[in-house]
């Protein structure tokens, strides 16, 4: 894209930009407090999986860590770059997604399973890795979320598919999550964004 043409088009929605930046303050919060929340409270307990019961746990940390920073990229690079009109949009989608998933942790007290393999990330993502954050998973919904908003552009589109399948496969077998946390990221994500559309229409 040309440069002026994207510089015209940041300031054509400058309004909604800066509206997409208060939502991203407020996931800020919201991820922050559940961040809080699951560092003090006790209890979490364990439960059965009939998944994990049968596979694994496999050490996947590389998918795991960078392939998903890398999911990352594509995600916020590709309409900062390519669809600076869409940039809005796309930042208050993942805020929403942000809120949801805050509030779902905290109110779904399951540990980790006790053979998960717990990988590092690198710098400050360590510092947003919360342990217990399980229901529903990000991995396997932040890429869903990718699919859903980016379908107008078939190879982004497909690709973030294909990363949530990939993802989605990699934290069971690594047992991170529970088969639930990943089986409802789909349906929960579908209707975050199915309102977030209509939220920002409106």
């Amino acid at each position: 894209m040309n440069f002026k043409l994207w510089l015209s088009e940041i300031r054509n929605n400058r309004k909604r930009l800066l509206i997409a930046l208060l939502f991203i303050v407020l996931a800020s919060f919201a991820y922050s407090l559940s961040g809080d929340y699951l560092t003090d409270h006790q209890g979490y307990v364990s439960a059965q999986d009939l998944i994990l019961d049968h596979f694994g746990p496999y050490n996947l940390s590389f998918i795991f860590v960078w392939f998903f920073l890398f999911v990352g990229f594509i995600f916020f690079t590709y309409p900062i770059i390519f669809k600076p009109q869409e940039l809005h949009y796309v930042l208050i989608m993942f805020s929403m997604f942000v809120i949801v998933r805050s509030g779902f942790i905290m109110f779904t007290h399951l540990a980790v399973p006790a053979d998960a393999i717990l990988p590092t990330f690198p710098g400050y993502f360590q510092v947003l890795n919360f342990a217990n954050d399980l229901f529903f998973s990000g991995h396997t919904g932040f890429p869903f979320l990718g699919f859903l908003v980016f379908r107008k552009n078939k190879l982004i589109s497909y690709f973030m598919l294909f990363s949530s399948i990939l993802l989605g496969i990699t934290v069971l077998l690594m047992h991170v999550h529970y088969s639930i946390d990943v089986f409802s990221a789909y349906f929960i994500t579908y209707g975050i964004y199915v309102f977030g559309n209509k939220f920002v229409k409106k």
